[in-house]
């Protein structure tokens, strides 16, 4: 069967399609969209109802819906289970959008709109995938299974629950996920790593009012300086972590995962020159891409207090702020980070000060084994289609829910993205490059027909 022929003639019929979903404002953030949310789902429905999926189910929840469905006719085959996202950021600031959000529109190789890569324009390339196959043999070469979310953008509060109490019902042999991205254009990649996360609010307190610099300044405690002192002690001048126990489950790179990094071909001169900086900086021994995307981080996200108005106010002030958060990898489990950082926070109080913690969100780190077969499917799918094996990446970023997934089904996740980088996610004039819209529809079909 010659699918790029197939696609070809398609490709009109699909674009109109895609742009239909996309012209759905499902922001899950923003309670007034609920109803458009909602919408969102049915039409996911539909066309996977077109595609000849079957048992196709929209799950209410808490939140918002999920959508399931699967085609279960090849005994003894492996079943691959296809997760995403219908759900969509909020589009502030909407005047620095070229068109409206909502209005797809193609311009040169690329469609414009909320949601065009992120993730409503790679989810639908799964099911055009599989609708192709039934159309021109009639048969899956596998079982498939799909669930797509609606509440991805905020964190899945739902989903976790959902996998837990269907885990029988969702059982496959892999889990795809199309939600990242290549390397650049004609250079694929496959995210074998993703950090976890937790975070947590510090709050330093000293008097019980504030206080006037000139009666009481050198004979009280600031509760700015105090949360100045405390929040210093928490690297040391390598740029390392400075809290006991924090590298204890963290996995030293292997030779092969560096060999992987290095064939990123990252200029970090240019780098630091496009980020107007005098010099990057992290923990000596490791190199950006080594530190960003498999090095464990405690950053200060925010840390305030005090007189921030205009012009000047000579006051000592009785509270001091700071938000903290951690990107974690290997083995790093959040609660106990948290809870070793406020240890160490409650042992280096400066005298006077009082201090509380709250902590916050708490994701896994997700890694997976580079030798397992499923990967190297991926693999040989994206090399039949772009020409070239795709590079092994360790992502920075969090996705809690990929780590959620390996560990309730018991399977290898594999996470094949077909974004870009420069595809403006998140940010006005979102877009999905036209030519991996081709090459995805093309590399998911092989990666079945090779499973």
């Amino acid at each position: 069967m010659d699918y790029q022929v197939y696609f070809e003639n398609q490709r009109e019929q699909h674009l109109n399609e895609l742009k239909e979903w996309l012209s759905i404002p499902s922001i899950s953030a923003l309670s007034e969209h609920k109803s458009d949310v909602l919408r969102a789902a049915d039409w996911l429905a539909d066309s996977l109802a077109k595609a000849g999926l079957e048992n196709i189910t929209i799950h209410p929840t808490e939140g918002h819906p999920i959508v399931t469905a699967d085609h279960l006719h090849a005994p003894g085959k492996p079943t691959v289970l296809v997760y995403g996202h219908y759900d969509v950021q909020p589009v502030d600031p909407l005047h620095l959008w070229e068109t409206p959000p909502f209005e797809p529109t193609i311009r040169g190789d690329k469609i414009y709109a909320r949601g065009a890569t992120d993730d409503k324009g790679q989810v639908f390339l799964h099911i055009k995938a599989v609708e192709a196959i039934l159309k021109q043999e009639k048969e899956l070469p596998v079982n498939i299974k799909f669930c797509i979310e609606g509440e991805e953008e905020v964190t899945s509060p739902n989903l976790p629950s959902f996998l837990e109490q269907r885990r029988e019902e969702l059982a496959a042999d892999v889990v795809i996920i199309s939600d990242t991205s290549l390397l650049e254009k004609g250079k694929p990649a496959i995210c074998v790593g993703l950090r976890g996360l937790c975070s947590l609010d510090v709050e330093v307190t000293t008097a019980n009012t504030d206080l006037h610099s000139g009666t009481f300044g050198g004979g009280v405690p600031n509760a700015l300086h105090a949360i100045v002192t405390l929040l210093s002690t928490l690297h040391d001048d390598q740029g390392r972590v400075n809290v006991e126990g924090f590298y204890e489950d963290v996995p030293e790179l292997s030779p092969e995962m560096r060999a992987e990094f290095v064939k990123q071909s990252l200029d970090e001169n240019k780098l630091q020159q496009s980020l107007g900086l005098d010099a990057l900086y992290g923990e000596e021994g490791y190199t950006f891409v080594e530190r960003t995307g498999a090095r464990p981080t405690l950053e200060l996200n925010g840390v305030y207090g005090g007189f921030q108005g205009e012009g000047s106010k000579t006051v000592i002030p009785k509270e001091a702020h700071a938000k903290i958060t951690c990107r974690l990898v290997g083995y790093q489990k959040p609660q106990d980070i948290l809870d070793k950082i406020e240890r160490h926070i409650h042992a280096n109080v400066p005298v006077g000060a009082k201090v509380s913690v709250i902590q916050r969100e708490k994701g896994n780190p997700f890694t997976m084994d580079t030798t397992t077969p499923m990967l190297q499917k991926a693999s040989d799918a994206f090399n039949h289609v772009y020409g070239v094996r795709p590079v092994l990446t360790k992502d920075g970023g969090s996705i809690p829910i990929v780590e959620t997934f390996g560990r309730v089904l018991n399977v290898p996740v594999v996470l094949m993205g077909f974004g870009l980088p420069d595809e403006n996610l998140h940010a006005p004039n979102e877009h999905f490059n036209l030519d991996n819209f081709d090459k995805g529809l093309l590399t998911i079909v092989e990666f079945l027909k090779q499973v």
